[in-house]
Protein backbone atom coordinates (compact mmCIF):
# COMPACT_ATOMS: atom_id res chain seq x y z
CA UNK A 1 0.00 0.00 0.00
CA UNK A 2 1.24 3.79 -1.09
CA UNK A 3 0.44 6.39 1.62
CA UNK A 4 0.65 10.09 1.30
CA UNK A 5 -0.31 13.44 2.78
CA UNK A 6 -1.43 15.75 0.11
CA UNK A 7 -3.45 19.15 -0.10
CA UNK A 8 -6.74 19.51 -2.46
CA UNK A 9 -7.86 22.38 -3.05
CA UNK A 10 -6.12 24.25 -0.11
CA UNK A 11 -7.24 21.54 2.28
CA UNK A 12 -4.67 18.88 3.62
CA UNK A 13 -5.69 15.23 4.21
CA UNK A 14 -3.44 11.75 4.02
CA UNK A 15 -4.77 8.91 2.12
CA UNK A 16 -3.69 5.88 -0.36
CA UNK A 17 -2.43 5.83 -3.61
CA UNK A 18 -3.87 3.68 -6.30
CA UNK A 19 -2.36 3.98 -9.64
CA UNK A 20 -3.34 7.08 -10.44
CA UNK A 21 -5.93 8.26 -7.97
CA UNK A 22 -5.95 9.61 -4.66
CA UNK A 23 -8.05 7.85 -2.15
CA UNK A 24 -8.74 10.26 0.74
CA UNK A 25 -8.79 8.27 3.78
CA UNK A 26 -7.99 11.05 5.87
CA UNK A 27 -11.84 12.26 5.15
CA UNK A 28 -13.01 9.20 5.44
CA UNK A 29 -11.84 8.67 8.82
CA UNK A 30 -11.84 11.88 9.93
CA UNK A 31 -13.08 10.67 13.31
CA UNK A 32 -10.45 8.56 13.96
CA UNK A 33 -7.17 9.68 12.59
CA UNK A 34 -6.14 13.56 12.50
CA UNK A 35 -3.42 12.28 10.13
CA UNK A 36 -1.23 9.93 8.47
CA UNK A 37 1.04 9.88 11.33
CA UNK A 38 -2.08 8.86 13.76
CA UNK A 39 -2.72 6.52 10.90
CA UNK A 40 0.39 4.60 10.57
CA UNK A 41 0.20 3.26 14.28
CA UNK A 42 -2.83 1.44 13.54
CA UNK A 43 -4.09 -1.48 11.36
CA UNK A 44 -3.53 -0.42 8.18
CA UNK A 45 -5.72 -3.29 7.01
CA UNK A 46 -8.53 -0.96 8.13
CA UNK A 47 -6.75 2.06 6.37
CA UNK A 48 -6.40 0.22 2.80
CA UNK A 49 -10.51 -0.96 3.69
CA UNK A 50 -11.62 2.33 4.35
CA UNK A 51 -10.01 3.61 1.55
CA UNK A 52 -12.14 1.53 -1.10
CA UNK A 53 -14.98 3.31 -0.51
CA UNK A 54 -13.40 7.07 0.28
CA UNK A 55 -13.56 10.04 -2.36
CA UNK A 56 -11.13 9.37 -5.34
CA UNK A 57 -9.20 12.56 -7.22
CA UNK A 58 -6.59 12.04 -9.73
CA UNK A 59 -3.13 12.27 -8.57
CA UNK A 60 -2.80 15.24 -10.98
CA UNK A 61 -4.68 17.27 -8.91
CA UNK A 62 -3.25 16.74 -5.94
CA UNK A 63 -0.35 19.12 -4.17
CA UNK A 64 2.24 16.88 -2.49
CA UNK A 65 3.22 17.41 1.11
CA UNK A 66 6.11 15.90 2.68
CA UNK A 67 4.70 12.33 3.77
CA UNK A 68 4.90 12.87 7.28
CA UNK A 69 4.89 16.58 7.74
CA UNK A 70 5.02 16.26 11.57
CA UNK A 71 7.25 13.44 12.49
CA UNK A 72 8.44 13.64 16.12
CA UNK A 73 11.87 13.90 15.31
CA UNK A 74 13.86 12.94 11.83
CA UNK A 75 17.11 10.87 12.61
CA UNK A 76 20.13 11.12 9.37
CA UNK A 77 22.70 8.70 9.13
CA UNK A 78 25.51 10.19 7.77
CA UNK A 79 28.88 8.23 6.00
CA UNK A 80 26.46 5.33 5.21
CA UNK A 81 28.27 3.97 1.94
CA UNK A 82 31.70 3.24 1.48
CA UNK A 83 32.16 5.18 -1.77
CA UNK A 84 30.51 8.11 0.32
CA UNK A 85 32.64 7.74 3.73
CA UNK A 86 36.10 7.04 1.24
CA UNK A 87 34.76 10.56 -0.99
CA UNK A 88 34.96 12.67 2.32
CA UNK A 89 37.92 10.79 3.89
CA UNK A 90 36.18 10.11 6.86
CA UNK A 91 37.63 7.15 8.66
CA UNK A 92 35.62 3.89 9.79
CA UNK A 93 33.52 3.72 12.95
CA UNK A 94 32.01 1.06 14.69
CA UNK A 95 28.34 3.38 15.15
CA UNK A 96 26.72 4.54 12.84
CA UNK A 97 26.85 8.97 12.37
CA UNK A 98 23.75 10.16 13.42
CA UNK A 99 22.35 14.08 13.01
CA UNK A 100 19.21 15.37 12.94
CA UNK A 101 16.74 17.45 10.79
CA UNK A 102 13.64 19.43 11.23
CA UNK A 103 10.65 19.04 10.38
CA UNK A 104 10.08 22.40 8.57
CA UNK A 105 13.08 21.62 6.78
CA UNK A 106 10.82 19.19 4.56
CA UNK A 107 9.23 19.50 0.95
CA UNK A 108 6.88 17.70 -0.84
CA UNK A 109 7.21 15.65 -4.53
CA UNK A 110 7.20 18.62 -7.32
CA UNK A 111 7.47 21.38 -4.77
CA UNK A 112 10.49 23.49 -5.33
CA UNK A 113 14.10 22.71 -3.02
CA UNK A 114 14.89 26.72 -2.05
CA UNK A 115 18.62 27.28 -2.47
CA UNK A 116 18.91 30.07 0.68
CA UNK A 117 20.17 33.25 -0.45
CA UNK A 118 23.33 33.44 1.93
CA UNK A 119 24.35 30.13 -0.48
CA UNK A 120 25.22 28.55 -3.62
CA UNK A 121 26.43 25.38 -2.37
CA UNK A 122 23.51 23.68 -2.73
CA UNK A 123 24.19 19.68 -2.62
CA UNK A 124 22.09 16.69 -3.52
CA UNK A 125 22.16 13.58 -1.50
CA UNK A 126 19.15 10.68 -2.55
CA UNK A 127 18.36 8.44 0.55
CA UNK A 128 16.03 6.36 1.36
CA UNK A 129 13.84 7.28 4.02
CA UNK A 130 12.63 4.95 7.01
CA UNK A 131 9.22 5.63 8.64
CA UNK A 132 8.61 3.90 12.22
CA UNK A 133 5.36 2.93 12.88
CA UNK A 134 5.71 0.91 16.14
CA UNK A 135 7.21 3.08 18.99
CA UNK A 136 10.40 1.21 21.35
CA UNK A 137 13.23 2.07 22.72
CA UNK A 138 16.47 -0.55 23.25
CA UNK A 139 14.88 -2.57 19.91
CA UNK A 140 16.95 -5.52 19.07
CA UNK A 141 17.94 -5.69 15.11
CA UNK A 142 15.93 -9.33 15.39
CA UNK A 143 12.75 -7.18 16.37
CA UNK A 144 13.90 -3.63 14.31
CA UNK A 145 12.15 -4.11 10.61
CA UNK A 146 8.89 -5.39 13.21
CA UNK A 147 8.97 -1.17 13.54
CA UNK A 148 9.32 0.12 10.37
CA UNK A 149 5.70 1.61 8.54
CA UNK A 150 7.04 1.78 5.54
CA UNK A 151 9.81 3.25 3.39
CA UNK A 152 9.65 6.59 0.63
CA UNK A 153 12.30 8.52 -1.65
CA UNK A 154 14.36 11.60 0.22
CA UNK A 155 16.64 14.06 -0.86
CA UNK A 156 18.56 15.17 2.15
CA UNK A 157 20.13 18.07 0.76
CA UNK A 158 22.76 20.06 1.94
CA UNK A 159 24.00 23.53 2.67
CA UNK A 160 27.52 22.46 2.05
CA UNK A 161 29.36 25.98 3.69
CA UNK A 162 27.33 26.08 6.55
CA UNK A 163 27.52 22.16 6.91
CA UNK A 164 31.75 22.35 7.37
CA UNK A 165 31.52 25.87 9.20
CA UNK A 166 32.41 23.18 12.51
CA UNK A 167 32.52 19.72 12.54
CA UNK A 168 28.61 18.69 13.02
CA UNK A 169 26.04 18.55 10.36
CA UNK A 170 22.96 20.81 12.00
CA UNK A 171 23.09 23.95 10.34
CA UNK A 172 23.89 22.77 6.29
CA UNK A 173 20.87 20.03 6.84
CA UNK A 174 18.18 22.42 8.26
CA UNK A 175 17.12 25.14 5.60
CA UNK A 176 13.69 26.02 4.98
CA UNK A 177 12.48 23.57 2.14
CA UNK A 178 15.63 21.65 1.48
CA UNK A 179 14.78 18.52 2.35
CA UNK A 180 12.32 16.57 0.12
CA UNK A 181 10.33 13.88 1.04
CA UNK A 182 8.16 11.77 -1.25
CA UNK A 183 5.46 11.14 -3.00
CA UNK A 184 4.30 8.74 -1.18
CA UNK A 185 5.50 5.91 1.66
CA UNK A 186 4.97 2.08 0.50
CA UNK A 187 4.63 -0.62 2.76
CA UNK A 188 7.09 -3.05 3.51
CA UNK A 189 4.71 -6.15 2.61
CA UNK A 190 4.80 -4.33 -0.97
CA UNK A 191 7.88 -2.93 -1.20
CA UNK A 192 9.73 -6.84 -0.50
CA UNK A 193 13.20 -7.03 0.52
CA UNK A 194 15.21 -4.05 0.03
CA UNK A 195 19.41 -5.19 -0.25
CA UNK A 196 19.04 -5.90 -4.61
CA UNK A 197 17.05 -2.27 -4.65
CA UNK A 198 18.72 0.46 -6.76
CA UNK A 199 18.52 4.01 -5.55
CA UNK A 200 19.45 6.34 -8.62
CA UNK A 201 19.67 10.61 -8.30
CA UNK A 202 19.40 12.09 -11.23
CA UNK A 203 20.36 16.06 -12.18
CA UNK A 204 18.74 17.25 -15.27
CA UNK A 205 18.81 13.73 -16.69
CA UNK A 206 21.86 12.79 -16.02
CA UNK A 207 22.95 9.80 -13.12
CA UNK A 208 24.68 11.38 -10.39
CA UNK A 209 24.45 8.64 -7.80
CA UNK A 210 23.80 4.81 -8.57
CA UNK A 211 23.89 2.08 -5.47
CA UNK A 212 22.13 -0.58 -4.32
CA UNK A 213 21.38 -0.94 -0.44
CA UNK A 214 23.11 -3.86 -0.19
CA UNK A 215 26.17 -1.44 -0.04
CA UNK A 216 25.25 0.29 2.78
CA UNK A 217 27.71 0.32 5.94
CA UNK A 218 25.11 -0.06 8.64
CA UNK A 219 21.45 -1.95 7.45
CA UNK A 220 18.52 -0.29 8.49
CA UNK A 221 17.52 -3.10 11.17
CA UNK A 222 21.12 -2.12 13.02
CA UNK A 223 20.18 1.97 11.90
CA UNK A 224 16.86 1.26 14.25
CA UNK A 225 18.95 -0.56 16.83
CA UNK A 226 21.26 2.28 17.42
CA UNK A 227 19.18 5.13 16.88
CA UNK A 228 16.46 3.30 19.69
CA UNK A 229 19.82 2.86 22.08
CA UNK A 230 19.64 6.60 22.44
CA UNK A 231 16.09 7.54 22.19
CA UNK A 232 12.67 6.16 22.15
CA UNK A 233 11.54 6.12 18.50
CA UNK A 234 7.96 6.99 18.15
CA UNK A 235 5.14 6.26 15.18
CA UNK A 236 5.85 8.44 12.60
CA UNK A 237 9.67 9.22 13.18
CA UNK A 238 11.52 9.13 10.39
CA UNK A 239 15.25 7.92 9.77
CA UNK A 240 16.79 8.82 6.57
CA UNK A 241 19.85 6.13 6.04
CA UNK A 242 22.82 7.77 4.36
CA UNK A 243 23.79 8.64 0.65
CA UNK A 244 25.99 7.00 -2.07
CA UNK A 245 29.13 8.41 -3.29
CA UNK A 246 28.90 10.61 -5.95
CA UNK A 247 27.79 13.92 -3.97
CA UNK A 248 27.77 16.99 -5.80
CA UNK A 249 30.59 18.52 -3.12
CA UNK A 250 33.59 15.94 -3.48
CA UNK A 251 33.62 16.11 -7.52
CA UNK A 252 36.04 18.03 -9.40
CA UNK A 253 34.58 21.00 -10.09
CA UNK A 254 32.11 20.78 -7.43
CA UNK A 255 28.69 20.33 -8.95
CA UNK A 256 26.10 22.31 -7.25
CA UNK A 257 22.34 22.56 -7.88
CA UNK A 258 21.16 26.07 -8.75
CA UNK A 259 17.85 27.39 -10.05
CA UNK A 260 16.29 25.98 -13.37
CA UNK A 261 17.50 22.10 -12.08
CA UNK A 262 15.86 19.61 -11.78
CA UNK A 263 16.72 16.66 -9.40
CA UNK A 264 15.54 13.25 -9.09
CA UNK A 265 15.76 10.54 -6.67
CA UNK A 266 14.46 7.00 -8.14
CA UNK A 267 14.16 3.76 -5.96
CA UNK A 268 13.24 0.66 -7.86
CA UNK A 269 9.82 -0.20 -6.99
CA UNK A 270 9.03 2.74 -4.43
CA UNK A 271 9.00 5.92 -7.07
CA UNK A 272 10.47 9.05 -8.10
CA UNK A 273 10.75 12.04 -6.48
CA UNK A 274 11.43 15.18 -8.27
CA UNK A 275 11.82 18.62 -6.95
CA UNK A 276 13.06 21.63 -9.28
CA UNK A 277 15.61 24.26 -7.39
CA UNK A 278 14.82 27.69 -7.27
CA UNK A 279 16.28 30.99 -5.40
CA UNK A 280 15.44 32.29 -2.08
CA UNK A 281 13.93 35.68 -2.76
CA UNK A 282 15.91 38.13 -1.72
Amino acid sequence: MRLSTVKIAGRTTWGVIEGETFRDAGAALAGRYVDLKAAITANLADVAEAATSAAATPISEVEWLPVVPNPDKILCVGLNYEMHRRETGRTEVENPTIFSRYANSQTGHLAPIIRPKVSTHLDFEGELAVIIGKPGRYISRGEAMSHVAGYACYNDGSIRDFQYHTHQFTPGKNFPDTGAFGPWMMTPDELGPLADLRLQTRLNGHVVQDATFAQMIFDIARQIEYCSSFTRLEAGDVIVSGTPGGVGAKRTPPLWMKAGDIVEVEIDKLGTLQNSIVDEIR
